[in-house]
Protein backbone atom coordinates (compact mmCIF):
# COMPACT_ATOMS: atom_id res chain seq x y z
CA UNK A 1 0.00 0.00 0.00
CA UNK A 2 2.32 2.59 0.80
CA UNK A 3 4.43 1.75 -2.14
CA UNK A 4 1.42 2.39 -4.21
CA UNK A 5 1.32 5.50 -2.30
CA UNK A 6 4.67 6.61 -2.85
CA UNK A 7 4.63 6.12 -6.89
CA UNK A 8 1.35 8.23 -6.79
CA UNK A 9 3.23 10.79 -4.78
CA UNK A 10 5.90 11.29 -7.28
CA UNK A 11 3.46 11.92 -9.63
CA UNK A 12 1.78 14.74 -8.21
CA UNK A 13 2.97 18.36 -9.13
CA UNK A 14 3.69 21.07 -6.58
CA UNK A 15 0.57 22.84 -7.32
CA UNK A 16 -1.25 19.56 -6.47
CA UNK A 17 0.78 19.52 -3.08
CA UNK A 18 0.80 22.88 -2.42
CA UNK A 19 -3.08 22.54 -3.03
CA UNK A 20 -3.12 19.71 -0.36
CA UNK A 21 -1.30 21.78 2.45
CA UNK A 22 -3.90 24.79 1.92
CA UNK A 23 -6.70 22.33 1.93
CA UNK A 24 -5.14 20.96 5.25
CA UNK A 25 -4.32 24.43 6.66
CA UNK A 26 -7.82 25.53 5.99
CA UNK A 27 -9.65 22.88 7.57
CA UNK A 28 -7.40 22.90 10.93
CA UNK A 29 -8.27 27.03 10.90
CA UNK A 30 -12.02 25.62 10.86
CA UNK A 31 -11.76 22.40 13.64
CA UNK A 32 -9.68 25.37 15.76
CA UNK A 33 -12.99 27.71 15.64
CA UNK A 34 -15.15 24.40 16.02
CA UNK A 35 -13.35 23.62 18.98
CA UNK A 36 -13.86 26.87 20.25
CA UNK A 37 -17.60 26.40 20.13
CA UNK A 38 -17.50 23.19 21.56
CA UNK A 39 -16.05 24.19 24.50
CA UNK A 40 -18.57 27.18 24.83
CA UNK A 41 -21.04 24.88 24.26
CA UNK A 42 -19.92 22.64 27.17
CA UNK A 43 -19.61 25.84 29.49
CA UNK A 44 -22.99 26.27 28.89
CA UNK A 45 -24.25 22.86 29.91
CA UNK A 46 -21.54 22.65 32.48
CA UNK A 47 -24.28 22.24 35.47
CA UNK A 48 -25.87 19.39 33.60
CA UNK A 49 -22.59 17.81 32.92
CA UNK A 50 -21.42 17.34 36.46
CA UNK A 51 -24.44 15.30 36.80
CA UNK A 52 -22.66 12.07 38.29
CA UNK A 53 -24.78 9.94 36.05
CA UNK A 54 -23.70 12.04 32.73
CA UNK A 55 -20.03 12.60 33.78
CA UNK A 56 -18.60 9.51 33.55
CA UNK A 57 -19.83 10.14 29.57
CA UNK A 58 -18.64 13.33 29.34
CA UNK A 59 -15.09 13.15 30.76
CA UNK A 60 -13.63 10.83 28.50
CA UNK A 61 -15.06 13.11 25.67
CA UNK A 62 -13.78 16.23 27.42
CA UNK A 63 -10.28 14.44 27.79
CA UNK A 64 -10.41 13.86 24.38
CA UNK A 65 -11.68 16.75 22.87
CA UNK A 66 -8.47 18.50 25.06
CA UNK A 67 -5.93 16.34 23.32
CA UNK A 68 -7.53 16.78 20.00
CA UNK A 69 -7.03 20.92 20.96
CA UNK A 70 -3.61 19.78 21.85
CA UNK A 71 -2.96 17.64 18.70
CA UNK A 72 -4.28 20.37 16.82
CA UNK A 73 -1.19 22.92 17.32
CA UNK A 74 1.12 20.20 17.01
CA UNK A 75 -0.23 19.23 13.45
CA UNK A 76 -0.76 22.97 12.43
CA UNK A 77 2.78 23.40 13.19
CA UNK A 78 3.65 20.43 10.85
CA UNK A 79 1.28 22.17 8.38
CA UNK A 80 2.82 25.29 8.42
CA UNK A 81 6.35 24.29 8.08
CA UNK A 82 5.54 21.52 5.39
CA UNK A 83 3.68 24.38 3.37
CA UNK A 84 6.59 26.77 3.53
CA UNK A 85 9.34 23.92 2.34
CA UNK A 86 7.63 23.36 -0.61
CA UNK A 87 10.18 25.57 -2.58
CA UNK A 88 12.35 22.35 -2.78
CA UNK A 89 9.85 20.99 -5.23
CA UNK A 90 9.94 24.33 -7.08
CA UNK A 91 13.04 25.66 -7.15
CA UNK A 92 14.82 24.17 -10.14
CA UNK A 93 17.90 22.64 -8.43
CA UNK A 94 17.64 18.93 -8.55
CA UNK A 95 17.90 17.97 -4.99
CA UNK A 96 16.41 14.54 -5.28
CA UNK A 97 17.48 13.47 -1.39
CA UNK A 98 15.08 16.94 0.29
CA UNK A 99 12.40 16.12 -3.20
CA UNK A 100 12.22 12.69 -1.70
CA UNK A 101 11.79 13.47 2.00
CA UNK A 102 9.18 16.09 0.96
CA UNK A 103 7.22 13.43 -0.60
CA UNK A 104 7.53 10.86 2.00
CA UNK A 105 6.69 14.28 4.47
CA UNK A 106 3.56 14.73 2.25
CA UNK A 107 2.84 11.22 2.27
CA UNK A 108 2.88 10.81 6.73
CA UNK A 109 0.95 14.27 6.56
CA UNK A 110 -1.77 13.26 4.56
CA UNK A 111 -2.19 10.13 6.89
CA UNK A 112 -1.55 12.04 10.27
CA UNK A 113 -4.40 14.75 8.52
CA UNK A 114 -7.01 11.93 7.71
CA UNK A 115 -6.57 10.12 11.31
CA UNK A 116 -6.37 13.61 12.73
CA UNK A 117 -9.80 14.90 11.27
CA UNK A 118 -11.57 11.17 11.59
CA UNK A 119 -10.82 11.02 15.50
CA UNK A 120 -11.91 14.64 16.04
CA UNK A 121 -15.13 14.13 14.20
CA UNK A 122 -15.78 10.89 16.38
CA UNK A 123 -15.24 13.26 19.36
CA UNK A 124 -17.24 15.66 17.93
CA UNK A 125 -20.30 13.93 17.48
CA UNK A 126 -20.02 12.24 20.47
CA UNK A 127 -19.95 15.41 22.52
CA UNK A 128 -23.13 16.65 20.33
CA UNK A 129 -24.86 13.42 21.09
CA UNK A 130 -24.18 14.33 24.65
CA UNK A 131 -25.18 18.00 24.66
CA UNK A 132 -28.28 17.36 22.13
CA UNK A 133 -29.86 14.61 25.22
CA UNK A 134 -29.01 17.11 27.99
CA UNK A 135 -31.09 19.97 26.07
CA UNK A 136 -33.91 17.52 25.28
CA UNK A 137 -34.03 16.16 29.03
CA UNK A 138 -33.85 19.57 30.36
CA UNK A 139 -36.91 20.53 28.19
CA UNK A 140 -38.91 17.48 29.48
CA UNK A 141 -38.29 18.85 32.62
CA UNK A 142 -39.57 21.92 31.82
CA UNK A 143 -42.52 20.26 30.13
CA UNK A 144 -43.28 18.36 33.77
CA UNK A 145 -42.78 21.19 35.67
Amino acid sequence: MKAKLKKYMEWLSAEELHNDSRSWRSHLEFTRDEQQFLNDLIGSHVLDLVDSKVFKKASPLLTSLEKMEKDWTTLFKKVQLHENQLQIMIDDVDQLKMEEAYLTTHMELTNEVETYFKTYRSVKTKIFRLISSLIKKRKQKRLLN
